[in-house]
This record gives C-alpha cells, sequence and structure tokens, in this order.
C-alpha cells in the first residue's frame, strides 16, 4: 500500500494517490488529467475509483476527464446528485482496493454530501482519513456555502457539522491519519495550519473545533465567528463540478492560440474579453497594454482571478512570460475560467515592437514615499487583509482590503490623490492595474509595499482608527 499526497500550493489544496496490488484511487483530483494519467502508466496500475470528498467550490475537479479516460467510476458520498454518472454511496460503504478498502464516512455541515473515506489497511486497522473540508489541520470546513441547496441557514449546518465530527471523526482512534483536501490560504475555511498531514490524537489536542468539552452552541459560534464572505465564483464552480464542463483538452487547444498584435487587438474588441497579464508587478508596470488587469502568475494567481474577476463565464484573453502560455491557462481552468480566448503570440514585447499603445503605473521607491508622505494630509490606502492592518499599519492609513476592491472603489475621489501599497507589490499592483482600467489614474503605488516602508521612519501604529476602515469618512 501507498499513499501520496499531491499538493497544489497555489490552490492550498491536496489531492490523493493511494495504490494497494495492482489498483489505485484518486481522491479530489485536480482538472488536468494526465499527470494522474502519467503516474498510473509508470506504475503500471488500473485506476478503479475516483472518490469525491464533496462538490468542490474553489476549485473545479478533474473527476469527469479522468473518468472519460480511464473507466474508473467517480464516487461521492451520500445526498450526491450529478448531471453525469456518479456513485453516490451510502454511509459506512466499503470499496475494496487491491488488499485495502476505503469505507465512507458521510460527515455533512460542510455541505451535505460532504463526506470523509477512511483507509482500512491490509491488517484491517484503520489507517488514515481523507477528510476533505470536513477536518483540516487546525480548522473544519466553514458552514456557510451550502445553506441554498440544503435549504438551511449557516447555524444549522455548523450544529450538522458538530455532530458529524464527534460521532464519526473524533471517534475514531488517535493514531488515524488525517489528511485533508486544503491547508493555509484557503477560503474553504479561517484559520487553517500551514501543515497538510496531522492525525486524529494531534488534532483533539490542538484544533480548537474539537475541544473535548465543547457545547454545540460554543461550536457553532466559534466556528461561524469571523467568516468572510465567500469569493464570487464559489458557486460557479459548484455548478461545475456537478454538471461536468468541456473537456480540459478543448479549453487548452482554445488557450494555446497564439495572436499576433493586431488580431490580439481585434479579438479583445469583438468578444469585449478582459484583458489578463500575468507577469511580475516589477515588470507589469513599466509598460502594459491599456485596460489590462495584472495577476502575477507567481502569486496567489488562480485564487484572485476568481475572487476579482468573479464570473467564471467571462471571455479572458492572455498576455505572459514567454513559455508560460499552458502553464497560465492550465491554472485558470483549475477554478473554472474556461473561456480563454488565446494569447498575445511573443508577449508584451511584440505589443510594443508593433508600435501600440502602452500604459504605465506611476510606482516610487518606499524611501521616496518616505521623503513625500505628510502623514494627516495624504490618503494612504492599505490593499493588505484587515487582520495584516490591524497588526501594524501606516498612521493614518485607511484599510480597503484588494478582495473588497470592486466594492470600494466606487467611493474613491478621482480629483483626490492618493498613495497605495500591500504587503510587498503583488496585491497593490493588481489593483493599480483594476484602477488605471476603470479611469482612475489620481495614485501613486509603492514598490515594496509594507515590508519596505517598516525599513523607513514612515510613522506606524498597531492602533485600528475606525474612522480610517472606509472612504467615506
Amino acid at each position: 500500500m501507498q499513499i501520496e499526497q499531491i499538493y497544489t500550493g497555489c490552490l492550498a489544496q491536496g489531492a490523493y494517490y493511494i495504490t494497494s496490488n495492482g489498483e489505485a484511487a484518486i481522491i479530489d483530483p485536480l482538472r488536468e488529467t494526465q499527470p494522474y494519467t502519467d503516474r498510473l502508466n509508470r506504475d503500471g496500475v488500473k485506476l478503479k475509483y475516483i472518490f469525491e470528498t464533496h462538490f468542490h467550490a474553489d476549485f473545479v475537479s478533474g473527476h469527469v476527464d479522468l473518468s472519460k479516460e480511464t473507466g474508473a467510476p467517480i464516487v461521492y458520498g451520500p445526498n450526491a446528485t450529478c448531471k453525469f454518472d456518479c456513485i453516490s454511496a451510502t454511509d459506512g460503504q466499503e470499496f475494496p482496493l487491491g488488499n485495502v478498502k476505503i469505507k465512507v464516512l458521510h460527515t455533512p455541515g460542510h455541505t451535505m454530501e460532504s463526506s470523509c473515506f477512511l483507509l482500512i489497511d491490509e491488517n484491517g486497522k484503520e489507517h488514515s482519513l481523507f477528510s476533505g473540508d470536513t477536518l483540516f489541520i487546525g480548522d473544519v470546513g466553514r458552514p456557510d456555502l451550502a445553506q441554498k441547496a440544503a435549504n438551511m441557514t449557516q447555524d444549522q449546518l455548523a450544529a450538522t457539522l458538530f455532530h458529524s465530527l464527534r460521532d464519526k471523526v473524533m471517534t475514531l482512534p488517535d493514531s488515524v491519519i488525517v489528511y485533508p483536501a486544503h491547508g493555509a490560504g484557503s477560503a474553504c475555511g479561517k484559520n487553517m495550519s500551514k501543515e497538510t498531514v496531522s492525525t486524529i490524537g494531534e488534532q483533539k489536542a490542538s484544533n480548537y473545533a474539537l475541544r473535548a468539552n465543547m457545547t454545540e452552541a460554543e461550536f457553532v459560534k466559534e466556528v461561524t465567528d469571523g467568516l468572510l464572505p465567500p469569493p464570487a465564483y464559489f458557486g460557479m464552480n459548484v455548478a461545475m463540478n456537478k454538471s461536468g464542463y468541456e473537456s480540459f483538452g478543448e479549453v487548452l487547444k482554445h488557450g494555446m492560440r497564439a495572436l499576433n498584435p493586431a488580431e490580439f487587438e481585434v479579438a479583445a474588441e469583438e468578444t469585449g474579453a478582459l484583458i489578463l497579464d500575468t507577469r511580475s508587478n516589477d515588470i507589469f508596470y513599466q509598460g502594459f497594454i491599456p485596460q489590462s488587469v495584472n495577476i502575477g502568475i507567481a502569486g496567489d494567481f488562480a485564487p484572485w482571478v476568481g475572487a476579482l474577476i468573479g464570473d467564471v463565464k467571462q471571455p479572458i484573453i492572455l498576455i505572459t512570460d514567454l513559455g508560460k502560455e499552458e502553464e497560465t491557462v492550465t491554472r485558470l481552468t483549475r477554478v473554472g475560467f474556461d473561456h480563454i480566448i488565446g494569447h498575445l503570440k511573443g508577449g508584451f514585447d511584440a505589443w510594443k515592437n508593433a508600435g501600440k499603445e502602452i500604459d504605465t503605473v506611476n510606482r516610487i521607491t518606499a524611501e521616496e514615499f518616505a521623503s513625500r508622505l505628510e502623514v494627516g494630509k495624504d490618503k494612504v490606502i492599505d490593499v493588505r487583509r484587515e487582520s495584516e492592518y490591524q497588526a501594524e499599519h501606516v498612521n493614518e492609513a485607511y484599510s480597503m482590503p484588494l478582495a473588497n476592491i470592486n466594492n470600494w472603489i466606487k467611493d474613491v475621489n478621482p480629483s483626490e490623490h492618493f498613495y497605495i501599497h500591500c504587503a510587498a507589490g503583488y496585491r497593490s499592483m493588481i489593483a493599480s492595474s483594476i484602477l488605471l482600467s476603470r479611469g482612475y489614474r489620481n495614485f501613486t503605488e509603492i514598490a515594496g509595499g509594507f515590508k519596505a516602508i517598516a525599513e523607513t521612519k514612515i510613522p506606524r501604529t498597531d492602533f485600528v482608527c475606525q474612522s480610517k476602515m472606509s472612504l467615506k469618512s
């Protein structure tokens, strides 16, 4: 028996590859199937099952394509209704895999079909739990995503999760290894650890939601407290995971269509496509196609695309670093953005060399910022998360998280200059590109963000002035 965690950092997502005596199972696969089929062929094993812990909201699974390519059935827990062939297993149902068994534990609460898969080894010992979004390391799944489908409130779902954990998960031996679907950085929980493997015993000792003396009411309050609204694309990804989707190969073929500058310009105008530039912020600010939005491929690319663009049906046309075209398309498909028109052949240099119009971002160093800033007079917008802002921020700065830009941008006064920064430059360049695309040019972005600012003598404070939490103040 072998277990391999296949962890994708940009999505903070864990898929699992299990083999025993010539047979394999894959749990929660990513959209692109080639790595899995290559691995199956290399190991000389047959894929017997594709297990899905639930209908994922934060990414599009590769279950449908993988099933078509291998003939392996897709297995969900109880209450799962698919628009493709799938098995909705019963609670406690066991699936033989070589010399081991995988047992379904129905654990509703995150969603109503949510299930964990318990691996029972060759000796009949309960070995490991693939816990999906039911149990994370240090956290549990958020209970607010399935309210409409379940016809339940988030508190009712949280109460359901409380009993799932206590009746199905916490009763397992302390030695059982826990393999969750996500780690720190995922929006499917709020307090996840950077660790991606633990044990039942360790989680009972350290996970706030598994305290032995915790009441149902305490659990509901603590699990729901401080939940941020889910990103707009979550519901669309759930729909794709339930209904199926265009094959990854077809989407990739469209996205790999290379367009020269003239063709690129025509395609963007005729389709109304969003121009997405995935180059580094350190390069983007020096020159880019007007109206393009910068979300760098080197950062938390896919989640930010999902959070800020929202509509997975939005046509997208790409500018990438040379050689990064396929990776970019692949990472977009993971979060359901399949309507990719193509990419600029030769990258931005081809556009510039063709004599086309370019734009730039007004970026200065932290040292220049320090020499220019008049605290109390100049407006400073901090686009980091609110928790980062509360820890420490520039005195008198406004907290305007990037995730909420589509809400606060309307309150920006186009005639009043402001400075904008994040932690290191990635998020502030995203914000800058969005501001410019919507006609705002009255700002200066700070290179290196708060990390660089902290090296200057600019006054900083950890006190949250409530009047600085809104641009309308």
